[in-house]
């Protein structure tokens, strides 16, 4: 029997791909989306393996899209006869240090991580306020928590960005619908393997994802994965002088 449905984001590669992992392992029915969909067909094959009574479905979808986001949702909806969590997970790395000619950079940025999160919880919030329940889960970032310098400003920015919309959803007290934002720390990923061999903290995916799923199954309001040593390290980001910052990051 289901333990529920689970919608994710970006769930090609990376953190995504291990979630939906973690999540099928728990009983959950997945709704999967990302561009490369190639990727997917071969996720939904190694889950079937392992968890053969899995429903997982697919579908194509490139975040900035607008109208995807919203027809996909639907979709999946409709498919998986509703939807209990979704993840909004789907994001980039992009970006160079303001004023050196990298705008488009930036901007691709900018528009896949905040404007397509934005896209996301709107056609997440629909569903969940029809349904008159749901678990909205934003993957926010630790680089959120401060201004970040050079290649990291922007994207710290709309992580930043995305906290804070999540923190205005569940302010507003949608009856029935639960929000979480969860801050990961250095978790090994596709995004990140050119840094991976020297930055301190890292841990596998498989670890990391671990933490994170744990969080979201407690729908925890806020969660630093993993714990240690990312909530001392987020409580000491968000009172360090940004000299100290700095040199922490």
């Amino acid at each position: 029997m289901s333990e529920g449905t689970v919608v994710i984001t970006g769930a090609s590669s990376g953190l995504g791909a291990e979630m939906a992992r973690q999540f099928a392992a728990l009983g959950y029915d997945l709704g999967l989306c990302a561009r490369r969909v190639d990727r997917l067909e071969g996720l939904r094959e190694e889950i079937a393996a392992a968890h053969p009574g899995r429903r997982v479905v697919l579908r194509a979808l490139d975040v900035t899209d607008d109208e995807a986001v919203f027809r996909v949702f639907g979709e999946l909806a409709a498919a998986l006869d509703g939807v209990d969590r979704v993840v909004v997970n789907a994001g980039l790395g992009k970006g160079a240090a303001l004023g050196t000619g990298r705008f488009d950079a930036n901007r691709q940025t900018a528009m896949t991580n905040f404007v397509g999160a934005l896209a996301q919880t709107e056609a997440a919030l629909e569903i969940f306020r029809a349904q008159g329940r749901g678990h909205l889960v934003i993957i926010s970032s630790m680089s959120a928590l401060r201004g970040m310098r050079k290649a990291m400003t922007v994207y710290a920015a709309t992580k930043a960005g995305v906290s804070a919309l999540a923190e205005g959803v569940r302010s507003e007290r949608v009856p029935g619908v639960d929000v979480s934002v969860i801050h990961p720390g250095y978790i090994r990923s596709e995004m990140n393997e050119h840094v991976a061999h020297r930055t301190r903290f890292m841990v596998d995916t498989e670890v990391g994802v671990r933490a994170m799923v744990a969080a979201i199954e407690k729908r925890k309001v806020r969660a630093y994965v993993p714990a240690w040593p990312w909530a001392p390290i987020g409580f000491l980001m968000r009172r360090l002088p940004l000299s100290v910052v700095r040199r922490l990051t």
